[in-house]
């Protein structure tokens, strides 16, 4: 009994992350070379609401955005990863 609770303790998390992405932004960037090309980077996705994760995901595409040198478009879209 103790192994099936831990088990359901376990992928209780993971039910509720799968669940409704009404509040979870994901970041993407495009190829170095290729502008047709997501790339998934991050996922936020926290408990505090739409928001905070799309605040969160702005400030973090920001940050990889201003990196010298760098070529690729970041931005933040609604939902989770999607390819396309």
């Amino acid at each position: 009994m103790r192994c099936t609770w831990l088990l359901v303790c376990a992928a209780l998390p993971v039910a509720i992350a799968c669940g409704d992405s009404s509040s979870t932004y994901t970041l993407y960037h495009n190829g170095m070379f290729n502008d047709s090309l997501r790339i998934h980077v991050a996922t936020f996705d926290a408990r505090d609401g739409p928001e905070y994760n799309h605040d969160t995901c702005e400030q973090a595409r920001e940050l990889f955005q201003v990196q010298p040198a760098t070529r690729s478009r970041y931005w933040c879209e609604k939902g989770r990863f999607k390819e396309k």
